[in-house]
């Protein structure tokens, strides 16, 4: 039996419906190229949370908070050719975007 390589993307953003647009592009272009692929896998949200005070020496109890979700998202490719890495390669992802990509 052969080894499989695989290639796992993940995507990391602020805002969700970028990390979703990017990754159905991304799901696009390795399709043209005939490559196995498993996606997009949507992984658990993380919110933060911060809280501060209102007022910046007294009056403890006025306090504002505020916060931010990061989504993610997780592309697999199984058996990648050399097509499909210089396809992902030429891809310009938004600034907005985090990209990890493993093997």
């Amino acid at each position: 039996m052969a080894v499989q390589q695989k290639i796992r993307i993940k995507l990391k953003s602020y805002d969700h419906s970028l990390v979703d647009k990017w990754a159905l592009r991304i799901i696009d272009v390795v399709k043209q190229t005939d490559a196995i692929i498993f996606g997009p896998i949507p992984l658990p949200t993380k919110a933060h949370v911060y809280t501060v005070n209102r007022s910046p020496h007294v009056d403890k109890k006025s306090r504002e908070q505020f916060s931010f979700s990061s989504h993610k998202r997780l592309i697999e490719i199984i058996n990648p050719t050399s097509r499909t890495i210089d396809m992902l390669m030429k891809l310009e992802l938004p600034s907005g975007v985090d990209v990890e990509i493993k093997s």
